[in-house]
């Protein structure tokens, strides 16, 4: 089980909803080492997964959009794992209906958008996979609420995300 200091998280959530959630997922990196492998999966639980797909995903979207986040190679991680599903039941619809949606495009051109590219192939992904365009710009639009909505998701469910030392 993931351990993690009462005062680091209270500290955390006074610095606003991202810092929250960014000491679970620090914690988690640490402890699987700083990268998703197949032999360090099992030591997150469901709910620290789709945290960390969640942090993954809005770090990589934010900065490159999902073309991005695919040629860094969390494509599988993101979309091969129920994360949308998770990220719905804990009240996210909007992020988990851009996931669904992203998936389609995702697992209709996996090979294509999962190739080795030159700066230039990438840089033209964008334009070949416009249909990424809309989904970000929805992903922009409700970021910041649905951030929150995970955040008091984590605050009222903390025994699922990490074992709070005090």
């Amino acid at each position: 089980m993931i351990r993690i200091d009462e005062k680091k998280i209270i500290d955390a959530a006074g610095k606003g909803m991202d810092e929250f959630l960014k000491v679970f997922t620090d914690a988690y990196f640490e402890a699987i080492g700083g990268e998703i492998t197949a032999e360090n999966m099992d030591k997150l639980n469901g709910y620290q997964h789709t945290l960390l797909a969640l942090q993954i995903f809005k770090s990589e979207v934010n900065e490159g959009g999902f073309i991005q986040l695919i040629q860094n190679g969390y494509g599988g991680y993101i979309f091969d794992n129920p994360t949308a599903k998770a990220l719905k039941l804990m009240g996210a619809k909007g992020l988990s209906k851009i996931l669904y949606k992203a998936k389609e495009i995702y697992d209709a051109h996996r090979a294509e958008l999962e190739r080795d590219t030159t700066d230039e192939e990438f840089t033209a992904m964008y334009v070949d996979f416009e249909q990424f365009d809309e989904l970000e710009e929805k992903f922009f639009y409700i970021e910041e609420e649905e951030t929150a909505v995970i955040a008091q998701y984590v605050d009222e469910n903390l025994e699922d995300f990490a074992e709070v030392i005090k």
